[in-house]
């Protein structure tokens, strides 16, 4: 195996005292010094050249290869990359069938099924049941409607924090994914943002930084 590129080598000079040896052992044979100096010359040019065309097929299945290598590793980042959107796409399902009956029909809905523990409780849930189990539950007209098993809340999850009793940090947490969850379920656009607004308006009044707690806590109520 070549160590260095043939390419790159320079033909000795054999008419030079260093190679006296080589050229008697051709001057043994008949050879005059000159054509025995000749005749290495010629003799290293045909090495060098099989080398070269060695090293250059080398080279080109080395490229190969690396070009191979990147193109596999590249399909690999390509089929991670759509199975992470696979799984996101599967979580935002999931929560969309947690509370799509809330918000398709308009009813009030806590902020907590928004923030990451609302949502955490939610993925939770639909691994629990088929994903087409229904459950018959009253709605608010008195009639019974058939809604999907996930939309359940499970009894053993952690409950409900009233919209008064969130963090801001939850609140933040929460105002987003219900605004994307708003347009998932075709919200006009004009109700969407009377919420950004208003959570807007929230977020920017003086007692939002306020020292005192209750104040803060009166925003969330209100």
């Amino acid at each position: 195996m070549f160590q260095e590129d043939p390419n790159l080598a320079i033909r000795p000079d054999y008419t030079l005292e260093e190679h006296q040896a080589a050229r008697q052992h051709l001057v043994d044979e008949g050879l005059t010094d000159d054509q025995a100096a000749w005749s290495l010359a010629a003799l290293w040019t045909l090495t060098n050249n099989g080398d070269k065309e060695c090293w250059n097929l080398r080279q080109e299945c080395l490229q190969q290869i690396k070009a191979r290598e990147a193109e596999e590793a590249e399909e690999l980042q390509r089929l991670h990359e759509e199975e992470e959107e696979a799984a996101h796409r599967d979580d935002r399902k999931k929560n969309k069938m947690k509370y799509a009956p809330l918000l398709k029909a308009g009813d009030y809905c806590e902020l907590h099924y928004f923030t990451n523990r609302g949502l955490e409780d939610a993925k939770s849930a639909s691994l629990i049941v088929e994903p087409d189990t229904m459950v018959m539950l009253p709605s608010a007209d008195g009639l019974h409607l058939w809604i999907p098993a996930v939309a359940v809340k499970d009894p053993k999850a952690a409950p409900v924090v009233k919209d008064e009793c969130l963090s801001w940090e939850e609140f933040n947490e929460a105002a987003p994914c219900m605004l994307a969850s708003m347009r998932l379920h075709d919200w006009l656009e004009e109700r969407i943002n009377m919420h950004v607004k208003f959570w807007y308006t929230l977020q920017g009044h003086r007692w939002r930084h306020a020292p005192d707690q209750l104040k803060q806590k009166a925003l969330l109520l209100y």
